[in-house]
């Protein structure tokens, strides 16, 4: 598949689905792809990426911000604690706040710099021990935790079990993110990104449909 497929599947599953034009965004998720194509899919036009690795984004995205104008690049992956302080400089927004040591780092870093990336708490819809995320019966306590340290929250995000239909898993997102008056909805892959884009979805992730296969070292 290409970058034009799938933005034109994105564009019909707006109409479908009664989505005001545009108002899906699409990331394009370079996690260990080739620099070569990782530049041809700026040189179409496209300027939001996601990645999931702090070291590998800090040896691709600096050189690359100074050969295209207006890109963003938000972290999709894990997020050690570590880490923050390099993440909030590297990122526009980080789509995996999912825990409460990581909201008090981030919020004294912010604090520190004065500004932060936008930020989306990661629920764990399936409640899957082996994945990080936070329970959905503790999202609405973790919300009012964050926004009492003055974070600046801009929505959920969650990734479905693999063997699970993933839309009562996107609905129930959905859900939780209106009864907190959060807008965004960070949720919807390759496989299931016009089931997500029904229930609400404001970003969606795609990755290899867009690149082609990913080769780990």
């Amino acid at each position: 598949m290409s970058l034009a497929a799938i933005s034109t599947r994105i564009a019909q599953a707006e109409v479908a689905h009664g989505r005001a034009p545009g108002s899906v965004q699409l990331i394009a998720v370079s996690k260990v792809q080739p620099l070569e194509r990782v530049i041809a899919v700026l040189d179409q036009g496209h300027r939001l990426f996601g990645e999931n690795y702090v070291q590998e984004s800090q040896g691709k995205w600096p050189d690359l911000r100074t050969r295209f104008a207006d890109v963003a690049v938000h972290m999709i992956g894990p997020l050690q604690t570590n880490k923050a302080k390099v993440a909030v400089e590297l990122f526009e927004a980080i789509h995996t706040l999912d825990r409460p040591s990581l909201a008090e780092k981030l919020a004294k870093l912010a604090q520190a710099r004065g500004k932060s990336p936008d930020l989306f708490i990661q629920v764990n819809t399936g409640e899957e021990p082996q994945k990080a995320g936070i329970m959905p019966d503790a999202v609405d306590a973790f919300v009012t935790a964050c926004r009492g340290m003055d974070l600046p929250l801009s929505g959920l995000m969650c990734i479905p079990p693999d063997a699970e239909d993933p839309a009562p898993h996107f609905a129930m997102l959905s859900q939780m993110a209106a009864r907190n008056g959060l807008a965004g909805l960070s949720m919807g892959m390759s496989s299931d990104f016009e089931v997500a884009i029904a229930h609400g979805a404001t970003h969606i992730r795609v990755g290899s449909a867009i690149f082609g296969a990913r080769t780990y070292a």
